[in-house]
């Protein structure tokens, strides 16, 4: 994972309340997320931009804080993901990380829903969603 979608992902996971909608799971996901972290900056212990994150994380959020003074590294290679998409409402999706080899420390992340599941239907409508421009809340 680079540096940018790091931060980005972190930032929205302990600094925007949004994403305690969006993770029905919020903890689990914030256990993860700094579990990731970990591995990081194990890896690039010197890196000034995740020293930095981890120190406006530890300043703004009591939870990240709570999280990375636990030390528990954890890279999290599969599983399963609850979202809750504004549009289409709770998608239950599993994941696999897949290291990319040509590139030290960056990883392609897929997603899928079981086949025959809600999940994979809402998938659909936002597929068609996405390519017809308009959203749910427009009225499909």
């Amino acid at each position: 994972m680079r540096r940018s979608e790091v931060a980005d992902l972190a930032g929205f996971q302990f600094l925007d309340s949004a994403s305690r909608e969006f993770y029905p799971d919020w903890d689990t996901m914030a256990w993860m997320c700094v579990g990731v972290m970990h591995a990081e900056v194990g890896r690039n212990p010197g890196h000034r931009g995740l020293q930095d994150l981890v120190g406006e994380l530890s300043t703004h959020s009591e939870d990240f804080a709570e999280l990375w003074a636990a030390h528990d590294v954890r890279i999290h290679g599969a599983g399963t993901k609850r979202f809750h998409h504004p549009e289409v409402g709770e998608l239950t999706l599993a994941f696999e990380e897949l290291q990319v080899t040509a590139d030290d420390g960056l990883a392609l992340y897929v997603y899928s829903a079981e086949p025959g599941s809600a999940s994979e239907e809402k998938l659909r409508l936002l597929a068609s969603l996405a390519a017809t421009g308009r959203t749910h809340r427009e009225g499909v």
